[in-house]
């Protein structure tokens, strides 16, 4: 009841809905002008409708140059198991790995495995396509939110989010349970950390020692987001722009990086772990310590405003075109259904 309380009054915690549905009038307004209520499928005509959630994330990956993207293999549902095995071997991936679904949403089905046999009951347990990827030791992950308009050779980017993995601190005495309990943010997530195999919850932590609880850099995974904008600089957009410009049809979204160090950043080197389309947020609103749910709001407007004029130029001067709309809203609830399966699936 009190993690109950808690999230209620931090909105950092509320449904997503809460940040679309004041939002709606604005992109209906939009839509009306553009004579299209999918006018946003025109964004990145490179990606299927220009990531709205149903494009392959692995497909996707591979837009980007080689040096940006960490080795990985894809699971097709229907792949027998011997096969994938075999090319994962042929990859010269090395275990960990992270194992994701090749469509999903929030951490859904996201696992770190650290043997075959774990890999092997995995798939045979969940049929899902899934990407099979290297896990990477990089320092630090963030996520970039950048847009370009086609009709001009420099972009920016708009949002600079750090992520903080769920970390104890252990004080000689206590279980790691009842360090999970007794901290106010991880407490929120033990629901979620309890059915973790991997973690031994008597372990008793030395004092002062610390243990990650999750290396999965999503908030649903116990991830807090801090608002970086303000180490947003010149030399992180041209780094930006140079990439962007070697990546074919995508315009507007986020990138989910790791990194070791902040000049590393600037400079270019990093990994891609996903390229996020339309669907993206520019997840720095998520910091409610620095941002307030009105503003949030706002900033979510400010980007779709963005969205519309490339989406505009695109349909009027390159002659994208836009999705249907019935066949689209088809689409769009044979995903529900989809993501509501994996939902039921990792409650497995």
């Amino acid at each position: 009841m009190k993690n109950r309380f808690h999230k209620l009054f931090h909105w950092e915690y509320w449904p997503l809905l809460m940040f679309y549905i004041p939002n709606i009038p604005f992109a209906l307004f939009h839509g009306i002008k553009i004579r299209s209520l999918v006018f946003y499928t025109g964004v990145n005509p490179g990606i299927r409708d220009s990531g709205i959630g149903s494009e392959s994330k692995y497909e996707t990956l591979q837009l980007l140059p080689k040096e940006y993207i960490p080795k990985s293999i894809l699971h097709q549902k229907n792949q027998k198991i011997d096969k994938t095995l075999k090319e994962f071997q042929e990859s010269n991936i090395q275990f960990p790995i992270i194992v994701k679904p090749d469509i999903g949403f929030r951490g859904l089905l996201v696992k770190k495995i650290e043997t075959e046999i774990e890999l092997k009951c995995y798939l045979e347990k969940y049929p899902v396509a899934f990407i099979i990827q290297e896990f990477l030791n990089h320092a630090n992950e963030c996520g970039i939110f950048y847009y370009r308009h086609p009709n001009e050779k420099l972009g920016k980017v708009t949002s600079l989010t750090l992520k903080e993995f769920l970390i104890i601190t252990g004080d000689g005495k206590s279980s790691l349970k009842e360090l999970v309990l007794k901290n106010k943010r991880a407490s929120l997530y033990y629901g979620f950390l309890e059915g973790d195999a991997s973690i031994e919850w008597d372990t008793v932590i030395e004092k002062g020692t610390t243990r990650k609880l999750s290396s999965i850099g999503n908030h649903s995974k116990g991830t807090r987001f801090i608002n970086g904008n303000h180490l947003i600089n010149k030399t992180l957009e041209e780094t930006l722009n140079s990439l962007n410009h070697q990546v074919k049809g995508w315009y507007y979204g986020r990138l989910d990086v790791k990194y070791n160090s902040l000049e590393e950043l600037y400079q270019g080197d990093f990994k891609v772990l996903e390229i996020n389309g339309i669907l993206a947020e520019p997840t720095h609103i998520y910091d409610s310590n620095n941002m307030t749910y009105l503003k949030a709001l706002k900033t979510i407007r400010v980007h779709w405003k963005q969205l519309y004029e490339i989406a505009a130029y695109n349909h009027k001067s390159q002659g994208v075109t836009f999705r249907k709309t019935i066949p689209f809203v088809r689409e769009m609830l044979a995903l529900k259904s989809y993501s509501k399966r994996l939902k039921k699936l990792s409650k497995k």
